[in-house]
């Protein structure tokens, strides 16, 4: 009860702190680019249940039919306003939708599509008994996802055999640790990283 009055309090506030910043992201997005200001994409939830998560565009259209992981800090397919969105994690901002509509959590496993959930073991599949999160240890360890697909001859297999792997180990060491307390340490951390980028 504390964690969802939490994300309730802290997500009102947030989109309502930072309505006129989105709203600039937004302007910028339909000015950069065809299509819609927001990208909706399904991702797995709490209970193996899908749900459409919000983010702010920041491909050109169609873009997801050329897979679905992004590889390198200049992917083609990705505007000029995405770079530097994605760059500072503005993308995700739009999340905080998903968190006063109870879908996701502030903090939690980052909800994954349902193309890599079916490669999970069942033992891995315990992630998907909490809420996802807009951010997590992995995003944290993870921060230069990217740019380690970019330098891998074939990124989906490294994804799949290498990196989801470890993801959902420190998913799973999440959920073991997990507290009010923790979840203000990680909340902490992204925000450094993302500063210090």
């Amino acid at each position: 009860m504390t964690k969802r009055l939490f994300d309730i309090i802290s997500s009102g506030i947030g989109i309502i702190l930072l309505s006129p910043f989105l709203s600039l992201l937004a302007i910028w997005i339909k000015l950069d680019s065809k299509g819609p200001v927001f990208y909706r994409q399904v991702r797995v939830g709490k209970n193996n249940k899908d749900f459409k998560i919000y983010k702010f565009r920041s491909m050109h259209m169609g873009s997801e039919h050329k897979g679905l992981i992004t590889v390198g800090a200049r992917d083609p397919r990705v505007t000029r306003s995405g770079y530097f969105i994605r760059k500072y994690k503005f993308d995700e901002l739009p999340q905080l939708i998903n968190v006063f509509l109870g879908d996701m959590s502030l903090v939690g496993p980052r909800p994954e599509v349902r193309k890599y959930v079916n490669l999970y073991t069942e033992y891995q599949l315990k992630v998907l008994s909490v809420k996802p999160g807009i951010t997590d240890l992995a995003s944290i360890k993870y921060h230069n996802e990217n740019e380690l697909l970019e330098k891998a001859a074939d990124p989906d297999k490294m994804y799949v055999e290498v990196i989801m792997p470890d993801k959902l180990a420190c998913n799973l060491e999440y959920i073991k640790k997990q507290s009010f307390l923790f979840d203000i340490k990680l909340a902490f951390l992204t925000l450094k990283k993302i500063i210090l980028r």
